[in-house]
């Protein structure tokens, strides 16, 4: 498989979107290691494989470097960072505190700087590659998200500047999902018929599922992208329809 006997860390990969990643990685043939603050309610795995679980708080000092030391001292070696911990409550910017804000930068920014940073030795000494899990919110206004879209439109940035400093040794990329369709979908947008209703918006008809993100990212992973650094790659099923195009008359029918 496309992976055999790499060792790859995806951050927050027990649920959801991690969780899909790690399934991917898993499926090509990858040693998997997922860490969180909390262990899964089950092992993350596929076809009998299983993930090996680590429990940090990124946003911690020193907790990345204890995480990387870990997994090389187990597996000899580290190939792939796949930096997927993130997320933020829904948080009007003037209905939260500046720390409040501050949090969610530093879990979606800074925290996969600093992974990033623990990892880089390793990485080199693989020529590896580092994969940053973006989002849309941070290509577009993310009302009600702010801090998060800054962050994400940061973490793109950073990838790219990672991606020239570290060449040619670690390849760095950002993977970039629009909506995702998980456990906790209904959080952001409600009951079936909310998801459905906001299915209908994409031009593909749905929203993306875990493994469609988790199967881009090995693929930015592995030697089939051996000429791709500093890219985002776009998951999002053809994007958001204008809303011009539905607000106009000038080509409705009389």
């Amino acid at each position: 498989m496309e992976l055999d006997g790499r060792v790859a860390v995806v951050t927050g990969g027990t649920r959801g979107v991690g969780a899909g990643i790690a399934r991917a990685f898993l499926a090509a043939g990858a040693q998997v290691v997922v860490c969180a603050r909390r262990p899964p309610p089950e092992p993350v795995g596929t076809a009998g494989r299983y993930a090996a679980f680590h429990a940090v708080d990124l946003r911690e000092a020193d907790a990345a470097g204890r995480l990387v030391a870990d997994v090389v001292a187990a597996h000899g070696r580290l190939d792939t960072l796949v930096n997927n911990a993130g997320g933020t409550p829904y948080r009007p910017l003037a209905e939260g505190s500046a720390g409040q804000h501050a949090r969610v930068v530093g879990l979606n920014l800074l925290a996969p700087l600093t992974a990033s940073l623990a990892a880089y030795e390793h990485l080199r000494a693989a020529r590896g590659s580092v994969v940053m899990i973006g989002s849309v919110s941070g290509t577009r206004p993310s009302p009600g998200t702010a801090a998060y879209g800054a962050a994400k439109a940061g973490l793109a940035h950073l990838a790219r500047s990672m991606a020239v400093e570290w060449a040619p040794e670690v390849r760095v990329n950002t993977v970039v999902p629009g909506m995702v369709r998980t456990e906790l979908a209904h959080l952001h947008y409600g009951d079936e018929t909310g998801v459905a209703a906001v299915a209908r918006t994409v031009p593909l008809g749905r929203l993306a599922e875990p493994s469609d993100v988790g199967d881009a990212a090995v693929f930015l992973a592995s030697a089939r992208a051996a000429y791709i650094t500093g890219a985002s790659l776009l998951v999002h099923g053809g994007g958001e329809r204008p809303a011009f195009l539905d607000a106009a008359n000038a080509h409705q029918e009389v």
